[in-house]
C-alpha cells in the first residue's frame, strides 16, 4: 500500500511492454510464413495405372506428395505455432495467484 492507503499501481516501462509484444508477433509471423511457404511449393503429381482384369484405367486426381519446401514451410509453422504456446503459458502463469 502506498500513501494514503491506495494502492500502488506498476510502473512498466515501455521497452518492456514492447519486448512483451515481440513474441507473439514472432510467432504469427512464423505461422504465416510457415504457412505461405507449405502453400507456394506443393507439387501435385498425378499417376496413372491400368487394371488388365476390368480393361478400364484408374486415375488419381489431386495425389499429393509432400516436397521438401513444403517440409519446411509446416516446420516453420509448427516451429511459430509453439512459440505462440509457450507465450501463452507464460503469460497464463504469470497472471495465476501463487
Amino acid at each position: 500500500m502506498g500513501e494514503n492507503n491506495a494502492a500502488e499501481q506498476p510502473n512498466t516501462p515501455k521497452r518492456v511492454k514492447v519486448r512483451a509484444a515481440v513474441v507473439p508477433l514472432a510467432g504469427f509471423a512464423a505461422v504465416l510464413a510457415g504457412g505461405l511457404i507449405a502453400f507456394l511449393n506443393r507439387d501435385y503429381v498425378g499417376w496413372f495405372a491400368y487394371a488388365p482384369l476390368s480393361s478400364t484405367p484408374f486415375s488419381a486426381n489431386g495425389a499429393a506428395l509432400i516436397t521438401q519446401g513444403t517440409q519446411i514451410g509446416v516446420a516453420i509453422a509448427v516451429v511459430g505455432l509453439l512459440l505462440l504456446a509457450f507465450w501463452a503459458g507464460h503469460r497464463i502463469g504469470r497472471r495465476s495467484p501463487r
